[in-house]
């Protein structure tokens, strides 16, 4: 990196990471805000959102940029949960056939986009689609650090995982 030096971005996927979703449903604890900027009957998995996890996110030494299909709605409904201001939010391009060329080659649809928003800044992602294929890839096309790290979407984010990303995110580039 050139001038002043830049923070790591990390990169936010939030169905899996931040609403753990794939076991029974009473095995889930919720946490019901006060102010409920958004109707949970319309989405109750918003409740299994634990609003700890934004003064973590928060804590760590990177600048949040929301990498999720929820895209700019993250801000209105993902950010006032966790109590985050509004972040950054990648928009993804429309479908295209290099898209099918990477689902049949086993690359996530959002890794090209994340690398080119990175735009060779270091970087860390949670998803909890990321594959071997997905890191390969990175290393191979992103000039800067960058850390793929797999969140196991019937848990979301744990100890283990902040611990990972706060170890990472604050070595040296």
């Amino acid at each position: 990196m050139t001038g002043s030096v830049q923070r790591p971005l990390l990169f936010l996927d939030v169905d899996g990471p931040l609403i753990p979703f794939g076991l029974e449903p009473q095995q889930y604890p919720t946490s019901a805000t006060v102010a409920d900027p958004f109707d949970t009957a319309a989405n109750p998995l918003l409740n299994r959102i634990d609003p700890e996890h934004g003064r973590r996110l928060a804590a760590l030494p990177c600048e949040l940029v929301w990498a999720t299909t929820w895209m700019a709605d993250a801000n209105d409904c993902i950010a006032p949960r966790l109590g985050l201001p509004p972040l950054a939010v990648v928009n993804w391009p429309e479908p295209s056939d290099i898209d099918d060329q990477d689902e049949r080659n086993g690359l996530n649809w959002k890794t090209r986009t994340i690398v080119e928003w990175a735009a060779g800044r270091a970087f860390a992602w949670i998803d909890d689609e990321l594959t071997g294929t997905d890191r390969a890839w990175v290393a191979a096309h992103h000039p800067g650090p960058a850390l793929l790290h797999r969140v196991d979407p019937r848990h979301g984010l744990t100890d283990a995982d902040f611990a990972a990303l706060d170890t990472w995110l604050r070595q040296p580039s």
